[in-house]
């Protein structure tokens, strides 16, 4: 009898052990070093947007529009933040079940199921930062496009505008690309954003500017910046930011973001220097603004390669920043006349073909083994990945194109789009916010 009993009370420890193991197993194992290194990279994300973002463009507009071009990355910020964890990340980033192809659910919405859970993508980082990492992409995506539109649309048609394309056009290309959608079943990579972030914006930039039509004076009357010095800052909180932007998107602290910071750092000092030689050979002189330009170009670019690549092509990937956005910011943008007035598309839009092609040629497993094995690259072996880009560009180009439209003409029809003459004429800071700068 006591044998017997003894028996049942082994017997009981260790199904008590294997429940508890079990248990334990399925327990989320958190990385505290991966999540501290997100939570850093989160804040140099928002970082870019605020006051980056907002000085890079407060400087290059006249000065009775700085502060009603400053205020609208701080705007967009509130107020994608909100749209975001409604229902934003839930539809980027859930499994949609039989729509999954195309969006996700509204398991997520308003934060629920949160609490001590973690992400496919990112399995050592506590779930809530995750999100709040991908908010920081979802606010600077629809300020980007503010810049292509600066000093013409009205205030309360922006917050309209920068509300639905988030919801109708980056939340659905994020979980294409991203959120278990089919150009990512399709093979298209972007490791931090060419497509979904710096080509999305790009092309509703030049779909804004080209609806909204062109500034009273575009052409004629003297429109240089009123204040490189803004800038020059807000450049560098940007290029200090996209470290977060880029080597954040390795969702860990380990060798991959180690390398994609060093090939984000080499392509925008590498594009930097290529703007402004050219500037400098075809001017005679080497703008403030151009070398500015020519970083950011390079950082715009090297985003979809910046963890696929090695540091000898992200050097290429800066020469190619460098030269064919300043060729698409200068020349074309003149050629075809229409007033894309900080570059958006000829900076962002640009870089983010180029640099989601060029993914398709350097990315390699020796780098990033997504191919499990296998040829990634045209340098590998794989020239078919540059097709799979190719697509991912076309697919995304194509749809913000005409969502973009859509939305323009309905909150058109709802507030109008554009300020009057008048008001353009005075300046937005004192037309549409009652204030200015001394």
């Amino acid at each position: 009898m006591l044998k017997a009993i003894a028996r049942a009370g082994v017997l009981m420890t260790f199904a008590v052990a294997g429940s508890t193991a079990a248990r334990a197993a399925d327990k989320p194992q958190i990385d505290t070093g991966d999540t501290a290194w997100l939570l850093v990279a989160t804040a140099l994300v928002l970082m870019m947007n605020i006051p980056g973002l907002s000085l890079f463009y407060a400087g290059m507009v006249r000065k009775k529009n700085v502060l009603a071009t400053a205020v609208q990355a701080f705007a967009v910020a509130a107020v994608v933040t909100v749209l975001w964890f409604m229902v934003g990340y839930s539809l980027a980033f859930t499994d949609g079940g039989a729509l999954n192809g195309v969006i996700g659910s509204l398991s997520r919405a308003f934060g629920a199921g949160l609490q001590g859970s973690v992400h496919e993508l990112a399995k050592t980082v506590p779930e809530n930062v995750f999100l709040m990492y991908q908010a920081t992409f979802a606010v600077i995506t629809p300020a980007i496009i503010a810049g292509a539109f600066a000093e013409r649309m009205k205030f309360s048609a922006m917050l309209w505008f920068m509300a639905l394309w988030l919801l109708f056009v980056y939340v659905p290309v994020a979980h294409w690309v991203w959120g278990g959608g089919f150009l990512g079943a399709a093979g298209v990579l972007d490791f931090a954003g060419g497509l979904v972030v710096h080509l999305n914006a790009g092309i509703a930039g030049l779909v804004c500017c080209i609806v909204i039509g062109k500034r009273h004076g575009y052409g004629t009357e003297y429109m240089a910046p009123h204040n490189l010095v803004l800038t020059l800052v807000g450049t560098s909180l940007l290029w200090v930011g996209w470290f977060g932007f880029n080597a954040g998107s390795a969702l860990s602290s380990g060798e991959l973001a180690g390398n994609a910071m060093l090939n984000t750092h080499i392509s925008a000092a590498v594009a930097a220097l290529v703007w402004m030689a050219i500037e400098w050979a075809s001017r005679g002189k080497p703008s403030v603004l151009g070398i500015l330009s020519g970083a950011v170009a390079g950082l715009g670019t090297i985003t979809p390669a910046a963890g696929y690549v090695e540091p000898w092509a992200a050097m290429l990937i800066g020469i190619a920043a460098g030269s064919i956005c300043y060729w698409a910011s200068v020349v074309l943008k003149t050629r075809l006349g229409y007033d894309d007035s900080l570059d958006v598309f000829g900076v962002h839009g640009v870089g983010g073909i180029v640099g989601s092609i060029l993914v398709g040629v350097f990315a390699t497993r020796a780098i990033n083994d997504v191919a499990k094995g296998q040829p990634v690259g045209l340098v590998d072996g794989n020239a078919g990945q540059i097709l799979t880009q190719l697509y991912g560009v076309a697919v995304v180009s194509a749809f913000c194109a005409v969502a973009t439209w859509v939305i323009l003409k309905i909150v058109d029809a709802m507030v109008g789009l554009r300020v009057t003459r008048d008001e353009e004429v005075e300046g937005l800071d004192t037309a549409l916010h009652g204030e200015r700068v001394q």
